[in-house]
């Protein structure tokens, strides 16, 4: 279980950020689903790719993996919403 929580908190993080991704941006939002799968991924690589590449995310443990996984989220959410439209 210690190996699936950082996972199943980047993916719902980045679900997270991708909906606010879509509430802050409404004319862009690509509807509730899509952004949650998009800031799902970026959760991923988030959480995981950078959580694992940046030491100071790694010091602050299952925060700062939230964090971050929620940022990059948001932030993918917003590139691929200014891409598809």
């Amino acid at each position: 279980m210690e190996q699936i929580l950082p996972w199943i908190i980047s993916l719902v993080s980045g679900a997270v950020g991708g909906n606010v991704a879509g509430a802050v941006n409404k004319a862009k939002s690509m509807g509730g689903g899509l952004n949650s799968i998009i800031g799902a991924i970026g959760g991923l690589i988030g959480g995981q790719g950078l959580g694992n590449l940046v030491d100071a995310v790694k010091d602050l443990g299952i925060g700062g993996n939230a964090g971050i996984s929620g940022i990059v989220g948001l932030v993918l959410t917003f590139i691929v919403s200014k891409l598809k439209k």
